[in-house]
């Protein structure tokens, strides 16, 4: 981003030009800049204050002739140009992500049998992940360990493959923080960050350090935020002695703690994830409910996003604050003819745009929800489903499967789906 300043006759004038715009769906090592910032894309902060200086004023006492001095043109008074709120950053969020031994085997097909290739199953959604600045997903599930061979519930392992999927797509970050992160132990939880620093994208939820576990400042669009990430539990696990830093629990003391020491890093918006409510169940439940308002009503966080329910739950504001309290799944194979309902083939991908005003303060749209849906019956992929009813390419059959999705979604979230 360009800053020009031009002074002239005592008025200073700040202009700013130049958009950043997000081109390259490959962002492996994009210039990842953690502190941290973990994506410069404008080289310089805009300008925004203006001066404009008051003319100089008549001698005192001086004489003139009433008849010979030419009236004087009126003074124009001082302008004071306004500070300009921030064009703003636009992201994007999705759901679970997790590797069922069903994914993997699919990926090895996709491979030719000889190693695992994800890429397929994220194709259809790129366009949506590239058209914002910045795209986090949730990884549910840690990756196996060098040398241990994937495994699936109740204790999963995924193939190291999968972050380079997640990263080709067009996620910039993801959650990590939820009730598997302990699966694989401490190994599983160094193997997964190694592998997000292989792949030049960042994550908030598990460490290797404990610096690793505090808030991080990220950058996109000339904005510097905070993404945070917590998860209710550890399905019986505990985090190991000594090291309670590997991972963070779901506790709104700790969290508006942890939003406070963001802001004093610089952080201008402060984003949390929160890995919390029922499994198959759409409502929300209360410890959602009272996690969601205690931390909304400190004013140090400016949007939440859940999931882990593994179907989708409404959005609201709560004391003023977007939270999103359910993303669904967007990569699974739950078994829905058991334990789990149809819906769990059901996600979205949720897109807001956060902007600063001329204050500082943040000003965040309402969300907009892309329906997504996992067709298990064709590779395994994940169906942007407002775009495949509208491809005449898609047969009838497909459509009428996505049509079944995008009805259950919308009698959750009708109000916010994409026009």
């Amino acid at each position: 981003m360009k800053r020009i300043l031009i002074v002239a006759l005592g008025i200073a004038i700040a202009t700013v030009g130049g958009a950043a715009v997000k081109t390259n769906s490959n962002k492996i090592g994009a210039g990842a800049d953690v502190t941290g910032v973990a994506e410069t894309i404008s080289d310089a902060e805009p300008t925004q204050t203006t001066l404009a200086l008051a003319p100089a004023q008549s001698t005192p006492g001086a004489v003139t002739d009433p008849a010979t001095t030419v009236p004087a043109t009126p003074a124009t008074a001082p302008t004071i140009t306004a500070i300009p709120a921030h064009s703003g950053v636009t992201m994007a969020f999705s759901g679970d992500i997790l590797i069922h031994s069903q994914l993997w085997q699919r990926a090895t097909v996709n491979n030719g049998g000889n190693g695992y290739d994800f890429d397929p199953m994220f194709a259809a959604v790129k366009p949506i992940l590239n058209s914002v600045d910045f795209a986090i997903c949730h990884l549910e599930v840690p990756v196996a360990p060098p040398g241990k061979q994937p495994s699936t519930f109740p204790l999963y392992g995924a193939p190291v493959e999968i972050v380079a999927s997640v990263a080709k797509a067009g996620y910039d970050h993801c959650s990590t923080a939820s009730n598997h992160t302990l699966d694989q132990g401490t190994a599983g939880i160094d193997a997964t960050v190694n592998a997000f620093d292989a792949n030049g994208i960042t994550e908030s939820g598990m460490a290797r350090t404990p610096e690793e576990i505090e808030p991080q400042v990220l950058k996109a669009n000339g904005i510097k935020f905070t993404h945070l990430s917590y998860t209710f539990g550890f399905n019986g696990l505990s985090l190991p002695a000594g090291q309670p830093w590997r991972s963070a629990e779901i506790n709104p003391t700790r969290i508006i703690a942890d939003a406070k020491k963001a802001r004093a890093l610089g952080a201008q918006l402060v984003i949390v994830s929160m890995h919390w409510g029922t499994e198959t169940v759409a409502a929300v439940n209360s410890q959602q409910s009272k996690a969601a308002d205690t931390i909304t009503a400190s004013g140090l966080v400016d949007l939440i996003v859940g999931h882990h329910a593994h179907v989708l739950q409404k959005i609201e504001k709560v004391n003023g604050v977007w939270t999103v309290f359910g993303l669904g799944n967007l990569l699974s194979y739950h078994p829905t003819r058991a334990a789990f309902p149809p819906s769990s083939q059901d996600g979205m991908i949720v897109t807001v745009k956060l902007a600063l005003d001329a204050s500082g303060k943040a000003v965040v749209d309402q969300p907009v929800v892309y329906p997504t849906w996992v067709d298990k019956s064709n590779g395994i992929v994940i169906r942007p489903v407002l775009a495949d009813l509208a491809d005449p390419n898609v047969s009838a059959a497909k459509k009428a499967q996505l049509q079944v999705s995008l009805d259950r979604t919308a009698s959750v979230l009708g109000d916010f789906i994409a026009k």
